[in-house]
């Protein structure tokens, strides 16, 4: 068998294996409110670790130009997500705000 069909098979077995084994473990609904709150708070904290690296990093290493319209898209996602809007809603207004940070500066 091909290298590449090799990988492409790992990769799908385990991307499966990821997606079945929840329903494997937990056939019953979930009732503990700890669990129930626990799981709720999984996007936004997977879409922080996705995004902030990065944003630090366009900070700390890019020119003044791109600082500021960097902070200010964390500035507007930051104050959206204390206001607890939705994921969807923090992402479109951040990018926006880049883009016309971009623009003015």
């Amino acid at each position: 068998m091909n290298k590449t069909l090799q990988y492409i098979f790992v990769m799908a077995l385990v991307t499966y294996a990821v997606r079945m084994i929840p329903f494997v473990l937990f056939r019953r609904k979930i009732t503990s409110p700890f669990v129930k709150s626990m799981l709720h708070y999984i996007p936004y904290a997977v879409l922080s670790a996705m995004v902030i690296p990065d944003v630090f990093r366009i900070i700390g290493a890019q020119t003044p130009q791109d600082i500021i319209p960097a902070a200010v898209g964390f500035t507007v996602a930051v104050i959206l997500s204390y206001l607890e809007r939705s994921l969807l809603t923090v992402a479109v207004f951040a990018c926006i705000a880049v883009y016309a940070a971009g623009l003015v500066f």
